[in-house]
Parts: structure tokens; C-alpha cells; sequence
């Protein structure tokens, strides 16, 4: 197949697919399961029984809902804070949204990359952010937008697709990034359900909040103001 027309091909079959999901998620409310009371008590009596099986559930959902349904991020983590308690939970979370974004980014190189791209690089600003200054851009990026999330999760796990980051360059550091607000929301989740440990679980949750928003400050001064300065000096 002509390649010339094999990236429009992909274009229209990823625009066709993402269609296709959301009028099938209108109609069926897939996207409504992990919220539903029935769904979500039948998970609490599997992890009784089964806590491998239940979390197995899990991450396949939510993985679905990272690549396919733009279920809002931060909803896994609340999930996960009331399924597995505040570690536990963190972890599954953590490990289940960087699979997501991983696929997401697969996909986003297979059916955009060739056709977006260009078009990307037409932009001068949207060009020095993804694509010139490689290497420590990429790690500077990823902070930015893990950290402080200015852009929808979903969103931003397709666009990574399109830029030259290597795949587990950006595995790695997504999961690395996501860690402190996943836990934050996490942590903070199971503090409001458990009564016990309410105030721990709690105060957990404000200091990764505080650390988020340093860590956030931090690398916006250092990387994006000081450089910003310095190109108009």
C-alpha cells in the first residue's frame, strides 16, 4: 500500500474506531460499569475470596477505560482506594494506569503518528515542546504534565504516541511521575471511607498534595521559566 495514503488510512480508521466506541458507550454505558454500586460490591466480595482474580478484573478495566472509554483518571484511583485500602490500592492503581498508557501510546504511534505528526511540526511552539531539544525535553514534559496533569490523561497518553520518546523511556517515567498523585488520591479516598485510620490516611494525602505542588513549582521554574527567559535574552 502506498504510504502516502496508508497514514490517511490509519487516520480515518482510528477516527472511525473512536466513534464507533463512544456512540456503542452512549447506547450500553460501559463507561458508567466501574461506578455502578452492583459492579462495585461484587469486586469487595471477590477480593475476599479471590484478591488475585479481583484485581486481575481491575486493571483490565481499567485499562479498557484509559484507552477506549476517556474515563477520567483520577476516577481509578478513587476506585482503587475503596477496593484495596490506601497501599495496596495505590499500587494497583499505579500499575494499572501506566499499562493504559502504554496501550494508549502503542495506539496513538500506530494511527496518528505519520499523519499528525507533520502537522504537529508545523506549529512552532507545539514543535520546541515535543520534539526539538530531545532527551532532556522528554523527561521535562513528562514531569510537567504527570505531575501538574494540564491536559486530559487520556489525551496526553495518545499524543505521546506521535512524539520520538521511546516507548519505555516513557513507560518508565510514567510510572515513576504518576506514583505521588496516585497515591494522593488513593491514600485520600481510603481515608475518607475508613473511620479508624481517617486523620493518618488523610494527613498522608495532604503531604503528597504538598509535594505534588512543590515537585510541580520546582520543575516550572527550573525547566520552563528559566528556558523561557533565556530565549528572550
Amino acid at each position: 500500500m502506498d504510504s502516502k495514503y496508508s497514514k490517511y488510512i490509519k487516520l480515518v480508521t482510528f477516527i472511525i474506531l473512536v466513534i464507533a466506541i463512544l456512540v456503542l458507550n452512549h447506547i450500553y454505558g460501559w463507561s458508567k460499569y466501574l461506578g455502578d454500586i452492583e459492579n462495585f460490591e461484587f469486586l469487595q466480595e471477590m477480593i475476599k475470596e479471590n484478591i488475585v482474580e479481583a484485581s486481575l478484573i481491575y486493571i483490565g478495566l481499567t485499562i479498557i477505560g484509559c484507552v477506549v472509554l476517556a474515563v477520567p483518571g483520577i476516577t481509578f484511583a478513587v476506585i482503587a482506594g475503596a477496593l484495596f485500602g490506601p497501599w495496596l490500592g495505590s499500587l494497583m492503581c499505579l500499575i494499572a494506569t501506566t499499562l493504559g498508557a502504554m496501550a494508549a501510546y502503542i495506539a496513538g504511534r500506530f494511527f496518528l503518528k505519520d499523519s499528525i505528526k507533520p502537522l504537529v511540526m508545523k506549529n512552532a511552539a507545539l514543535r520546541k515542546v515535543l520534539f526539538e531539544d530531545a532527551g532532556r525535553s522528554d523527561i521535562v514534559v513528562l514531569m510537567i504534565t504527570r505531575l501538574v496533569p494540564l491536559f486530559p490523561y487520556n489525551l496526553q497518553n495518545f499524543a505521546y504516541g506521535i512524539t520520538d520518546i521511546s516507548f519505555w523511556k516513557y513507560s518508565l517515567y510514567t510510572f515513576i511521575f504518576m506514583a505521588p498523585g496516585v497515591a494522593m488520591f488513593t491514600i485520600g479516598t481510603a481515608g475518607i471511607l475508613d473511620g479508624g485510620n481517617r486523620w493518618l490516611y488523610l494527613g498522608l494525602a495532604v503531604l503528597l498534595l504538598a509535594l505534588v505542588l512543590f515537585l510541580g513549582n520546582f520543575i516550572r521554574k527550573k525547566y520552563v521559566d528559566t528556558k523561557t527567559a533565556k530565549e528572550y535574552t
